[in-house]
C-alpha cells in the first residue's frame, strides 16, 4: 500500500509521495525558547522522529529542518511584549542568553528521549535578510504595506486564505477588534514586520526602520531556505494551523513560491483535560518527569495515543504504560541472551510468529503512522514469543533479535543501547546473577534449601525473579 499520511490541506489520508524520488524534505515548527519544556512540547517531536525514523527504514534521505524562535513572537500575536525579551527582563539577561539556556533545555530534554537531532535547527535570528526579502516581494505585489515603521501582509488581497484552517476572511473579520491596531487596514491584517518601540531590546537596521520581524514571517522564510519550493512535508502542532500556518501559506505563496505539499498535525497533551500551557501553568515540567522516570516509558506512554487524537496524561497510566514497556523491554533482552546460548538451525513457528509481527507492525504505520495499532503488534507477538523461547534456536533468534531492533528502536526509537546495557545485559551484571544462580544450584544439589532460597530472596528483594524450568533456572526483572 505504501504510506498514507491525513493531510490537513486536504483533510483525508493521501498516498506520501515524495516529490524527489529517494528524498523528503520535512519542516516542523521548532519551541519558542523562553523557558524550560513541559511534556506538551514532547509530543510533536517524538511523533516527527517516529515519522523520520520510518522513512529513513524505507531507505529515504531525509532532511529534517525544525526551527528555534528566539525573536518575534508576541505574547498576543501582533501586539504585546516579546516572550524571550519578556523572560530576558525577568531573569535580568539578554534576549540571546535566555534563548541559548533554553535552547539547549530543550534539546537536553528532546536528547534523553531518544529524539534524533534535527538536520537543520535554523534560528529565527539568523534569518533575517532572508525576512526582508520575502518582504520585499511581497510588497512589489501588493500584498503588503508599510505603516509607521511596520509591514503588514493584506489579507483579504490574498483570496486563499483561510484554505488550510477552513475560516474565512468573513467569518474572521465579524468577530475582529478594529480598535488592535489604527495603522492597519484592514484588523485581519498581520505584521510581517514590526517598528521597535523605545526599550524594546531586538531590533535591527531595516528598509523600513529599526524593529524586528512577525513570527509568521520567519518559518516561511526558513523552509524556503533550507528545502526549496514545494519541499514535502510541513508539520506542527494542531493549534499552529491558524492563524501560524495559515499566514505562512500567504506569504509563501503570496510572494510567488510553491509552498509545502502535505499538511500534518499532532493534538495536544491534555492534564485535567485542559491543553498544557506555560501560560496557564497546567503543566508537567519535561525535565522533573524525566527525572523520576525511564525517559523510554515516557516516550513509550506518547505513542500508545494516536499523533491525531488528543492525550490526556494521567501518572497512572504512566506506570500502566512503564509496566507493559518493561515487559518489551525484557523480552528483547531474554532474546539477546537466550541466541548466545541456543544450538545452531531455525525455529519454523518461531519465523512464522516473526512474519506475522513485521506484516502487522509496517500495516499500522503505513496507515496515517498509527503507533498504538504498531505497539499492540508487539504485544499480540509477547506470548508466541514466551511460548517459542526455551527451545528457539539461534538463526531464528538472530533474526528476532534484528526485528525487534527494527522495529523497535529504527522505528519507534524505544530501545537504545543505553536501556539494554544499563541495567540488565551488561557483562558484568550478566555475570554476576549467573554465578549467583550456579551457587544456588550447587546448595539445591547439596539439599541445603535454606540457602538456595535465601539467594532466591535476596535476588528478589533486589528486582530479580528466578524461575525454575526444566532446562533450568530463568531470572527476569519484577514486573516484566
Amino acid at each position: 500500500m505504501g504510506l498514507v499520511l491525513y493531510d490537513t490541506m486536504q483533510r483525508r489520508k493521501v498516498p506520501f509521495v515524495p516529490a524527489v524520488p529517494g528524498h523528503v524534505g520535512i519542516y516542523v515548527c521548532g519551541p519558542t525558547v523562553y523557558a524550560d519544556p513541559h511534556l506538551g512540547h514532547a509530543r510533536g517531536p517524538i511523533v516527527y522522529d517516529v515519522l523520520r525514523r520510518y522513512l529513513l527504514h524505507l531507505g529515504y534521505k531525509v532532511r529534517f529542518v525544525s526551527n528555534i524562535t528566539d525573536v518575534g513572537h508576541l505574547t498576543e500575536d501582533d501586539e504585546g511584549e516579546d516572550k524571550v525579551e519578556r523572560r530576558a527582563k525577568l531573569e535580568r539577561l539578554e534576549p540571546m542568553e535566555v534563548a541559548e539556556k533554553y535552547t539547549w533545555s530543550y534539546f537536553d530534554a528532546l536528547g534523553a528521549l531518544n529524539v534524533l537531532r534535527p538536520s537543520i535547527a535554523p534560528r529565527a535570528s539568523g534569518h533575517i535578510p532572508e525576512m526582508w526579502e520575502l518582504i520585499d516581494r511581497l510588497l512589489e505585489r501588493g500584498l503588503a504595506y508599510v505603516r509607521e515603521g511596520s509591514v503588514y501582509f493584506r489579507v483579504r488581497a490574498f483570496p486563499e486564505y483561510g484554505k488550510l484552517s477552513g475560516k474565512r476572511p468573513e467569518e474572521l473579520r465579524a468577530g475582529a477588534r478594529v480598535e488592535v491596531r489604527e495603522e492597519k487596514e484592514d484588523p485581519l491584517d498581520f505584521a510581517l514586520w514590526k517598528a521597535a518601540e523605545p526599550g524594546h531590546l531586538m531590533r535591527w537596521k531595516s528598509p523600513w526602520g529599526e524593529g524586528y520581524p512577525g513570527w509568521h514571517i520567519e518559518c516561511t522564510a526558513m523552509s524556503l531556505k533550507y528545502l526549496g519550493e514545494g519541499f514535502d512535508l510541513h508539520a506542527g502542532g494542531i493549534d499552529l494551523q491558524f492563524p501560524h500556518h495559515e499566514c505562512e501559506i500567504a506569504q509563501a505563496e503570496g510572494a510567488g513560491f510553491r509552498f509545502a505539499r502535505h499538511w500534518m498535525h499532532h493534538n495536544h497533551v491534555l492534564l485535567e483535560g485542559e491543553k498544557m500551557a506555560k501560560s496557564t501553568g497546567n503543566l508537567v515540567p519535561l525535565h522533573d518527569l524525566l527525572k523520576a522516570h525511564e525517559p523510554m516509558a515516557v516516550r513509550f506512554y506518547l505513542l500508545q495515543t494516536h499523533y491525531r487524537s488528543p492525550m490526556d496524561f494521567t501518572f497512572e497510566g504512566l506506570e500502566s504504560a512503564k509496566r507493559g514497556y518493561t515487559r518489551l523491554l525484557q523480552a528483547y533482552r531474554e532474546v539477546r541472551g537466550q541466541r548466545r546460548q541456543a544450538p545452531p538451525g531455525a525455529t519454523p513457528e518461531l519465523e512464522r510468529a516473526l512474519d506475522a509481527l513485521e506484516k502487522a507492525f509496517m500495516e499500522a504505520m503505513e496507515d496515517d503512522l498509527s503507533t498504538p495499532e504498531a505497539i499492540a503488534a508487539l504485544f499480540t507477538f509477547l506470548p508466541e514469543l514466551n511460548r517459542l523461547l526455551p527451545e528457539a534456536k539461534a538463526d531464528s533468534l538472530a533474526r528476532a533479535e534484528a526485528l525487534l531492533h527494527t522495529l523497535g528502536e529504527g522505528i519507534l526509537g524505544i530501545f537504545p543501547e543505553r536501556v539494554l546495557e544499563e541495567k540488565v545485559s551488561g557483562p558484568l551484571l550478566e555475570g554476576l546473577i549467573a554465578l549467583l544462580l550456579e551457587l544456588r544450584e550447587e546448595a539445591r544439589r547439596a539439599k541445603d534449601f535454606a540457602k538456595s532460597d535465601r539467594i532466591r530472596d535476596r535476588l528478589k528483594a533486589l528486582g530479580v525473579v528466578v524461575e525454575d524450568t526444566k532446562e533450568g533456572p530463568r531470572w527476569r526483572l519484577e514486573g516484566a
